[in-house]
């Protein structure tokens, strides 16, 4: 893939980690509401891979850090789901189960975490999760069955354009 190619997709999945990691979903109980970025970062994780999954969600924070809507705990929680997600999938691949476990997972790790960075109990940190953690569980699969749909089908019309 050409530079320019991969600077443009780069960029344009940075924008979409950053617009939907600025729309939640509410929960029922404060504390509990659900980021669409989760699930999308995973599908982009396991089509794009690693790489440059990072680089976008980099650019993606670093953007919310710029306009104000995120603060560097949002970007730590965020590096820490990143870097298990990208664990997850470098190391077990991407079959279904790999990507539906993979944000759960990565969002357990990333209230962990958090949770020892405030000094805070784990069990509520992590059950104010539990519901973002069904809506990833239950939708990164097929966000990612389309997004490999999307790069397949613009990969294929590259290649007829190229030709004519």
């Amino acid at each position: 893939m050409g530079r320019a190619r991969t600077i443009a997709q780069t960029g344009l999945l940075a924008a979409f980690i950053a617009i939907t990691g600025a729309i939640k979903l509410p929960g029922l109980v404060p504390g509990t509401e659900f980021q669409l970025s989760a699930p999308l970062a995973v599908a982009i994780c396991s089509v794009f891979g690693f790489k440059r999954y990072i680089i976008a969600g980099m650019l993606a924070s670093a953007a919310g850090l710029v306009l104000g809507t995120q603060t560097l705990l949002n970007v730590f929680i965020a590096l820490v789901f990143r870097l298990t997600v990208g664990l997850i999938l470098m190391t077990f691949g991407t079959a279904w189960p790999v990507v539906t476990l993979a944000g759960p997972v990565g969002s357990a790790i990333a209230r962990l975490a958090l949770s020892g960075l405030l000094g805070k109990a784990v069990i509520p940190v992590l059950a104010a999760a539990v519901p973002g953690m069904i809506y990833t569980t239950v939708t990164a699969w097929p966000l990612t069955l389309l997004l490999k749909r999307v790069k397949s089908q613009t990969e294929r019309m590259l290649i007829h354009a190229v030709q004519r």
